[in-house]
C-alpha cells in the first residue's frame, strides 16, 4: 500500500478569511516503510503572513515573495499524491486549506477527498489516548520519536515526524528511538480539476477515515511489547 504523509504551513488559521498555503511537505510510505521519496514546495501567498503564524514556522514575507504561485507547483504535487492514501494530522485544517487552493485553480472540479482517501492521525490518537494531549509534539514525546530539535515548524519536517509517529502508533517498524539507540529505517499527472460545482462542495467535510480496528489492535500489542501502559500520562 502506498501512503503519503502530508503537512502544510499557512499564513494564518482560517482559509475562509483569505489565508493561504505557503508550504507543502510530503513523505512517501510504501508497505509501512519510509522510501526516501518526498515532495516539498514553498508558495507565494500574495498576502502577508500573520505574526502568530510567522512565530510558528518562521517563513517571512520577504522569503515567500520569491516563491512560485500555487498554480505553478500544483501539477507536480498532485502527481506525487496520485493514487495514495493521505495521512494527515488534524486533516480538517490541511484539507480545508488545500481545497481552497485547488478552488483557485483555473479548472477546479475535484476536491482533495475526491482524489485520495484521507486518514486523520488526530482521530486515531484521540481513540488511542482519550483525555490526553494529542498534538504532534505530544505524540512525538509519547512514542519516543525524534523531534529533530526543531526551532520552528516546517511542513516537510513535520511530515517526516508524523510518518514516524504514525508508524509507531500502528505497530512500529520505522525510526523509533530508545535510550539513545535507533532502529534504522531502512516529484505529470492531470489535475482533474474543473471549474463548476465548487461553491457548495467547498463546504463539505473532508472524507476522513477513522482508525481501523486492526490498527488499534496492532497499536495495543506494540505498547505491550514495549511495556507501555496504554493510559500513560502526558510527560
Amino acid at each position: 500500500m502506498r501512503q503519503v504523509v502530508l503537512d502544510t504551513e499557512t499564513t494564518g488559521l482560517d482559509w475562509r478569511r483569505g489565508h493561504r498555503v505557503i508550504e507543502i511537505g510530503c513523505i512517501e510510505v510504501v508497505n509501512r516503510r519510509v522510501t526516501g521519496e518526498q515532495f516539498q514546495a514553498h508558495v507565494n501567498p500574495h498576502r502577508e503572513v500573520d505574526p502568530e503564524a510567522y512565530a510558528v514556522h518562521g517563513l517571512s514575507d520577504e522569503f515567500l515573495r520569491d516563491q512560485p504561485d500555487f498554480s505553478e507547483i500544483a501539477q507536480a504535487w498532485l502527481a506525487f499524491i496520485q493514487g495514495a492514501e493521505l495521512v494527515i494530522h488534524n486533516a480538517e485544517f490541511d484539507v480545508g486549506f488545500l481545497n481552497a487552493e485547488i478552488k483557485l485553480l483555473s479548472d477546479p472540479s475535484k476536491l482533495l477527498q475526491d482524489m485520495c482517501e484521507i486518514h486523520d492521525t488526530l482521530d486515531l490518537a484521540r481513540r488511542l489516548h482519550p483525555g490526553q494531549r494529542n498534538s504532534l509534539d505530544a505524540l512525538s514525546r509519547r512514542y519516543g520519536v525524534d523531534g529533530r530539535d526543531r526551532t520552528h515548524h516546517g511542513a516537510l519536517l513535520d511530515a517526516q515526524i508524523l510518518a514516524d509517529v504514525y508508524l509507531a502508533m500502528t505497530g512500529g517498524q520505522t525510526m523509533l528511538h530508545f535510550e539513545g539507540s535507533t532502529l534504522a529505517r531502512p516529484e505529470t499527472a492531470p489535475t482533474g480539476l474543473n471549474s463548476g460545482e465548487q461553491s457548495h462542495s467547498m463546504a463539505r467535510s473532508p472524507l476522513v477515515v477513522p482508525a481501523k480496528e486492526n490498527e488499534l489492535i496492532a497499536h495495543r500489542d506494540w505498547l505491550r511489547r514495549l511495556g507501555v501502559d496504554t493510559l500513560e500520562g502526558e510527560s
